[in-house]
């Protein structure tokens, strides 16, 4: 079985990379931006002929959240379509894709403008614990708008996909949150964060399986059509950005000052899903994957980190 991986140079793509050597029967095809740009389709098309690859998982993409803001088009060309770049060469090919996406096509209100989060309380205003699958997106930024519209053009061009949506991606590789506040810790006394936005850490290598986990998933070799769609993954449970960096600097027994603070005092370009746990019933089911409680897995990275 031939797995051909974009972005590989990519957080999550070293991720996947990090866990290949497992999967023996797997093929892996390990492709960087420069081997395979998924914004030039001829460059798709020449390399789908090449490697005749059986799964594709997308990686790739534009996630400079902030950045997005002032480079639509750059944010627009690799999320949207270098997504329907891969969708044509699927399709063309007869593979299946696996296409990473993000919380952030999700915003703390409802497309008809409802909220269904409560900063206050800290939960949803609906009865549900998590945002499904289901759910109606509504992104407010650049990034999450590119993220949705990619998706879009994967579900209009291609039946054989999978899309998950992840959050708050972290892990020994890349830059990411944890890798900063580590950095931060070391060159500071004090430190600022966040605490009214909810979410769930994810590590990439937890990702990274569960990815593999899908493509040797007997019903997606026999390609049963119910599981094609939409799926959510992050590991378990919720914090805030505040409370996620006070586990990192706990385990870590970093004696920095930590101070919680409001959205309102830490402007950025793009706004911040306020609410984005995401319900993950769906792929549990689907697929019988057990998934580990965020600081488990904080704690498993830290000592891979480390």
């Amino acid at each position: 079985m031939v797995v051909l991986v974009t972005g590989a140079n990519g957080q999550l793509g070293q991720a996947i990379r990090s866990v290949a050597g497992k999967y023996p029967s797997i093929d892996f095809v390990f492709c960087n931006s420069s081997e395979l740009d998924i914004t030039d389709p001829e460059n798709c098309k020449t390399v789908f002929a090449e490697k005749k690859p059986d799964f594709c998982i997308n990686t790739a993409a534009y996630t400079a959240v902030d950045k997005a803001e002032s480079e639509p088009e750059k944010a627009f060309d690799s999320n949207a379509n270098g997504a329907q770049n891969l969708a044509d060469a699927c399709k063309e090919h007869n593979t299946v894709l696996i296409h990473v996406s993000t919380d952030f096509v999700f915003d703390a209100y409802y497309a008809d403008g409802t909220a269904f989060y409560d900063r206050e309380l800290r939960l949803p205003l609906k009865s549900k614990l998590g945002l499904q699958e289901s759910d109606v997106p509504f992104p407010s930024g650049m990034y999450g708008l590119t993220k949705l519209q990619g998706e879009q053009a994967i579900q209009a061009t291609w039946k054989k996909h999978i899309i998950v949506r992840t959050s708050w991606v972290y892990s020994e590789f890349g830059n990411n949150f944890m890798k900063t506040m580590l950095r931060l810790a070391s060159e500071r006394d004090s430190l600022s964060v966040v605490n009214d936005q909810i979410g769930t850490p994810t590590y990439a290598v937890d990702l990274a399986k569960v990815l593999i986990e899908i493509i040797l998933s007997p019903i997606t070799r026999n390609s049963i059509p119910d599981i094609y769609g939409i799926y959510n993954f992050s590991n378990e449970g919720q914090c805030s950005w505040y409370e996620f960096a006070k586990e990192i600097f706990r385990q870590k027994n970093s004696t920095i000052d930590l101070k919680p603070i409001p959205t309102a005092a830490y402007p950025t370009p793009a706004k911040r899903p306020a609410y984005s746990v995401l319900d993950k019933s769906k792929i549990k089911t689907t697929f019988g994957i057990t998934i580990k409680d965020w600081k488990e897995s904080l704690t498993n990275c830290l000592q891979n980190y480390s």
